[in-house]
């Protein structure tokens, strides 16, 4: 059963996607330029995604690509930002938000700077859009938001203690979201993927179980907006382990960590 509009066809959608100057936001634009939909792209470097545009390939000289700068902390520029884009366009079909940042934390290393710089990107960044971006889709009537998780906001995990908080609070941000947005056909999507290959993994020091290529993840999360997927969670044998581990009880949801998790 879809919990949302399945997005059968992306040719001419408009879709802006924050956070696309790598990784899955990099891959993301590939993927849904391939589709044939409208992009705006967004990410604080401007010449990073400039250099992103003129690499992507057009499928029809009416599709058409444009970049805007926005660091999601910034309340001033997101509202900059969403002006351009509605400069641009009349309607927001969707909103890909993938901006986000990971510093591994454990409690002998909690440092409130890293703490507070994390939860201004990854929790504050997309309430921050959808709050501005909400006079526009209720306008409109119809489009899908969609968030950037991460399975780490299924439980708490090492290295964890601070990124594993933001995502479990953007989940949690999306489910009421969905639930006030449903009754006036606005589409809430929340994407949890697991290790995926990007620059913020590339700091990891542990083996990655199931890691994936930021192009298999946009892949990914395009199926999952084709099929009108409320929750969109991938590589799934790692995902459903995951959600497996969550509704263990504690004693052995931390043996089962201890045991398995070698960090």
């Amino acid at each position: 059963m879809s919990l949302n509009q399945p997005i059968t066809n992306f040719e001419h959608l408009n879709v802006w996607i924050i956070g696309a100057s790598s990784g899955i936001g990099k891959a993301s634009a590939s993927w849904f330029a391939d589709q044939g939909a409208n992009l705006i792209l967004s990410a604080r470097r401007l010449e990073n995604l400039e250099e992103l545009k003129s690499s992507i390939p057009l499928k029809s000289q009416s599709q058409y690509i444009h970049s805007t700068a926005l660091d999601v902390t910034s309340t001033e520029q997101v509202s900059q930002a969403l002006s351009q884009v509605l400069s641009i366009w009349n309607k927001i079909d969707l909103i890909l938000f993938v901006s986000g940042i990971y510093t591994p934390v454990r409690a002998d290393n909690f440092d409130m700077g890293i703490t507070s710089k994390m939860i201004d990107t990854n929790l504050m960044g997309p309430m921050r859009v959808v709050s501005a971006v909400m006079p526009q889709f209720l306008k409109q009537g119809f489009g899908h938001i969609a968030l950037v998780g991460s399975v780490a906001g299924y439980s708490g995990l090492p290295k964890s203690l601070v990124y594993g908080p933001t995502k479990a609070a953007l989940l949690n941000f999306a489910e009421s979201l969905y639930y006030d947005l449903k009754p006036k056909g606005i589409n809430v999507h929340i994407i949890c993927p697991g290790f995926v290959e990007t620059p913020a993994t590339a700091i990891n020091d542990f083996q990655m179980p199931a890691l994936i290529s930021a192009e298999q993840a946009a892949k990914e999360i395009g199926a999952g907006l084709q099929r009108g997927d409320f929750e969109i969670h991938f590589p799934k044998k790692f995902s459903y382990f995951l959600k497996f581990l969550r509704i263990l009880p504690y004693p052995i949801y931390f043996w089962l960590l201890k045991t398995f998790v070698k960090i």
